[in-house]
């Protein structure tokens, strides 16, 4: 609820202490009504709650609500087509074209309607490599997302630093505004669009926070190839012996989860770069799924969304006590949580790291046939990232149900990849060979048969493999190739059952296990041939086995 009844708010006294000499009038916005500058957590709760944007759960974590949209919505994000794009886009599904004009016009009338009303600024950075950060002004609505951004950003040191800043990319997010579709030329009401040339994302008619982090994503995913980084969507961690490892992999495979290793330190969650220095997190914050939580499992998340500073959105939670329920799923299956980094006890205060040792490619197989763990070569590991195999799980994108969506997102993030894939595919296998890397596959589906007939993997399972890849154990153990992929897969590990090994063995039917498993190899095949032409000979023949 914005202020347009004039009231005094807590935080109006703080609302310039932290002020760019950068103001919001060099960039086109007039007559505001007030404008809060890089707030602190505890001043965007006070605004969060009288403005009756959230409500404070039991432990100190601030429930909102994300309206209509509680995923993000691919069909309407589009990006300006002109002179500095127009050769560089991948243009497609995920990369739509937009006008120039258009934008200009919408832009237009996204200022005029915040005339009069308030509105949130964080200064932060994308990039934890001060080579390579890229300075945002993130504008928003909403107090708490602009708590969300500080969360999920980093942020200037000092006041100095706050008064010096000057943004190379600003996003603005003003959920309450709508597009005309007709006039604006969008899907729906809902839009999500970057302008390359003006440095400029608007977002409207969403407020789920995950389009905030997702346009930065993009954004950094466009910028830092032509300066010869690598951008990931994986997650990332260092061992004893600041050995570090890269998880791969789309929302609902467990890239937050299981880097959050006790037995070693987290760099970050879900984006970073790869430099000719090491890897480097995007983000100071994590933004974790938490329906079906488990303490057990995952307890350093499920200590981290209960704290003060976390936001928890759609959680479903009882008004009279404020008792959160990470099982109830009846708002949304995608409920999320963000919190910043350091609320994981061992995380790397740094947010960098060395070259990989390991990397990790995740993929959630709803056919339940691909073995839980598999060693690549370097080919097979391009041919696996360029087809970036997996299942959509419920909730994070519109208009997904229950049952997981089998799907092939190139480079383990295709809705994010603004280049051609051949560009990120190129950058990973030079850092590969150059950094001698061991690459594997790892399943974290179903075995004993498919979605709704066998189960899924169990986390317990799924680490046991992962100790074994960063301890170097598997590098000593017996291997067998794979009859559909050419893989080698082990044959044995520790506190591991055959049964999970090997899916076929889990299988009561073994014909139609190996049907399953031919009719997925078809599908890769398939799906890979819109790509062979960028392809060299090698990683075109790393595929299944013919």
């Amino acid at each position: 609820m914005n202020n347009i009844l004039d009231a005094k708010h807590t935080a109006a006294g703080a609302a310039r202490l932290l002020q760019s000499d950068y103001g919001l009038e060099k960039q086109g916005f007039a007559n505001l009504r007030k404008v809060y500058w890089n707030l602190p957590a505890a001043a965007l709760y006070e605004e969060a709650i009288s403005r009756q944007e959230g409500s404070l759960s039991h432990m100190g974590a601030l429930l909102v609500d994300t309206g209509k949209h509680t995923g993000r919505s691919p069909n309407d994000r589009f990006i300006v087509k002109e002179e500095t794009t127009s050769d560089k886009v991948w243009w497609g599904d995920y990369n739509r074209p937009f006008s120039q004009d258009k934008f200009n016009g919408l832009y237009k009338r996204l200022r005029g309607f915040l005339e009069g009303r308030d509105v949130f600024v964080q200064d932060c950075y994308g990039g934890a490599d001060p080579g390579y950060r890229l300075p945002v002004r993130v504008i928003t609505e909403r107090s708490w997302h602009s708590l969300f951004a500080s969360n999920m950003l980093l942020k200037p040191a000092t006041a100095e630093e706050h008064r010096r800043f000057v943004p190379e990319f600003t996003v603005v997010s003003v959920p309450s505004f709508q597009a005309d579709p007709q006039a604006d030329g969008t899907k729906s009401g809902t839009f999500i669009l970057v302008d390359f040339a003006q440095r400029l994302c608007l977002i409207g008619g969403t407020g789920y926070g995950g389009e905030i982090k997702k346009s930065i994503f993009s954004i950094l995913n466009y910028l830092l190839p032509l300066k010869g980084v690598l951008p990931m969507h994986c997650s990332a961690n260092i061992g004893p012996d600041n050995d570090a490892a890269l998880f791969f992999g789309l929302s609902g495979t467990g890239k937050t989860t299981l880097s959050a290793d006790p037995a070693r330190r987290l760099i970050g969650d879900d984006e970073h770069g790869w430099s000719d220095a090491g890897v480097f997190n995007f983000e100071a914050g994590c933004y974790a799924k938490v329906i079906r939580l488990s303490p057990t499992a995952e307890p350093q998340i499920t200590s981290a969304v209960r704290r003060f500073g976390a936001i928890l959105e759609n959680v479903v939670f009882d008004p009279a006590t404020r008792l959160i329920d990470l099982d109830d799923e009846s708002r949304t299956e995608n409920t999320r949580a963000s919190y910043p980094l350091e609320f994981i006890a061992n995380a790397v205060p740094e947010k960098t790291g060395g070259h990989p040792r390991n990397i990790i490619f995740l993929t959630c197989d709803a056919f339940g046939v691909m073995p839980p763990i598999a060693r690549l070569t370097p080919d097979q590991a391009l041919y696996q990232f360029i087809s970036g195999y997996t299942s959509k799980v419920a909730g994070t994108e519109a208009g997904l149900g229950k049952e997981p969506q089998m799907t092939f997102s190139t480079c383990f993030g295709a809705p994010f990849m603004v280049q051609h894939p051949s560009v990120y595919a190129g950058l990973l296998k030079r850092k590969v060979l150059q950094h001698g890397v061991n690459c594997w596959l790892v399943n974290t589906g179903w075995v004993g048969g498919a979605y709704g007939v066998g189960k899924r993997i169990s986390i317990r399972h799924t680490r046991g493999l992962l100790d074994a890849v960063l301890s170097g154990k598997f590098l000593n153990v017996e291997f067998g190739q794979d009859p559909v992929f050419g893989f080698q897969v082990p044959k044995s590990c520790d506190g591991v059952p055959a049964g999970v090994l090997n899916p076929a063995d889990s299988w009561p039917d073994k014909a139609l296990y190996a049907q399953k498993y031919r009719e997925l190899a078809a599908r890769f095949s398939e799906n890979f041939k819109k790509f062979e032409s960028s392809c060299p000979a090698e990683v075109r023949a790393a595929g299944p086995m013919r």
